[in-house]
C-alpha cells in the first residue's frame, strides 16, 4: 500500500505500517509507582498517571497509615498487568514488602527501588541490585 504514513511523515508501506504499531505497543507500557505522597506527585505531575481499563490506577500513595496488605495487594496487582513495564518503589517501602519483591523473577515490569525525601538510597538493600552483582564478579570488569 502507498501514501503517507502520518506520523513519521514517510511513504506508507507494510513495513512502516509493522513498525508503527511495534511502536505504538511499546509507547502503551507504563510506569507504576508506590512511594510516598512527594514522589507519587512528582511523578504524576511528570505525566505518568494513568488508569487501565478497570480505572484502576498505576500509583499507590503510601503514608504512615497505610496497611501493609494494601501495600502487598498493589505491589501483585502492578505484577500481575500487562501494561505495567516499570515499578518505581521508594526503598522504605520496599523494605516492608522484600518478601514479594525477592520473589519476582520475571523481567517484565522491572521493580527498580528509589530514595524518598526523607530516606536516602542504601544500595545494600536493593534486590535488584543484589540479583545483578551475582551475576558477574570483579574480574568480569577487568
Amino acid at each position: 500500500s502507498s501514501g503517507i504514513n502520518a506520523e513519521y511523515g514517510g511513504p506508507c508501506t507494510t513495513r512502516s505500517i509493522r513498525i508503527t504499531m511495534a511502536l505504538s505497543s511499546a509507547k502503551s507500557k507504563l510506569i507504576a509507582v508506590i512511594g510516598d505522597e512527594d514522589t507519587c506527585t512528582g511523578f504524576i505531575l511528570s505525566g505518568i498517571g494513568e488508569l487501565d481499563r478497570k480505572r484502576r490506577p498505576n500509583f499507590l500513595v503510601v503514608d504512615k497509615d497505610t496497611h501493609v496488605e494494601k501495600i502487598e495487594e498493589a505491589f501483585l496487582s502492578f505484577t500481575a498487568r500487562d501494561d505495567i513495564a516499570i515499578i518505581l518503589i521508594v526503598q522504605n517501602v520496599a523494605e516492608i514488602i522484600r518478601h514479594l519483591i525477592e520473589s519476582h523473577h520475571a523481567a517484565q515490569p522491572a521493580i527498580l527501588e528509589i530514595p524518598s525525601k526523607d530516606c536516602p538510597y542504601d544500595a545494600n538493600k536493593d534486590t535488584i541490585l543484589k540479583k545483578a552483582k551475582s551475576l558477574y564478579s570483579a574480574d568480569d570488569f577487568r
